[in-house]
């Protein structure tokens, strides 16, 4: 629209020049100032486009200037940070606090039977034990003397010998010893008889022994009758008695 305006008044310019030429020969004082009128008003025109023009020209370089700045500093993309997943913390699981347990008493040791002393044995394993003890020391009825005097014996007794044949506390006869001793108490109701052999020298003990078991009887004694039949033997000497287990009744 400008530019048209500005042409409009070049033509009307152009045209009052025209119709002033005439007049400009006649009045010459009055030519420069008209002249200056459209010099001026060209130089406005030119202003003007100039103005008008300018924006433009600067709105274009502004857009250069934007696409230039824009291809040449690419916007900077900082790579996603990816919000940091801090772990799950679990909850504190206090330990289960277990009664206190008071440790069992250990159990005590087995305490092993005591030895049971001398006495506490029974009367044919006491009496035995003797025997094997004074068998070396001298003949059958010194040894049955020696007998009499273990502390097991609880009566009054007294030792003889004894040849073979019948013998007291067997249903059949004795034979095939060297040399025999009894020991038995003065009465006749306790149920005791003790004997020691001698036999000689290469004889078989161990089969007198036998002879001595399969005949004899527990119950010689009528009225009584005996626990326990204890047998021994140190080389050729052999004990054997019948008698109660211990005396303490």
């Amino acid at each position: 629209m400008k530019k048209l305006l500005a042409l409009i008044l070049v033509v009307l310019s152009v045209l009052s020049l025209a119709a002033c030429g005439n007049k400009a020969e006649e009045d010459v004082s009055s030519t420069p100032t008209e002249n200056q009128q459209l010099e001026e008003e060209k130089n406005e025109a030119q202003n003007e486009e100039n103005e008008d023009a300018q924006p433009e020209a600067e709105q274009e370089n502004e857009k250069e200037e934007d696409k230039n700045t824009s291809s040449q500093v690419k916007p900077q993309t900082k790579p996603e940070t990816k919000p940091e997943t801090k772990p799950e913390s679990k909850p504190e699981t206090k330990p289960e606090t277990k009664p206190e347990t008071k440790p069992e008493a250990a159990p005590a040791p087995e305490s092993k039977p005591e030895a049971k002393p001398e006495s506490s044995k029974t009367v044919g394993s006491a009496l035995l034990a003797d025997f094997k003890a004074k068998a070396s020391s001298g003949n059958a009825l010194s040894i049955a003397e020696g007998l009499l005097s273990n502390s097991v014996i609880a009566f009054s007794g007294a030792a003889m010998s004894v040849e073979p044949g019948f013998l007291n506390g067997f249903d059949s006869e004795i034979t095939g010893f060297k040399e025999g001793a009894v020991f038995s108490p003065m009465i006749g109701t306790i149920p005791f008889v003790g004997y020691v052999f001698t036999l000689d020298n290469g004889a078989d003990t161990s089969a007198f022994i036998s002879t001595l078991k399969s005949s004899a009887n527990l119950r010689w004694n009528i009225c009584t009758e005996a626990e326990e039949m204890v047998t021994g033997s140190v080389g050729n000497k052999v004990f054997f008695v019948m008698c109660p287990k211990s005396f303490e009744e």
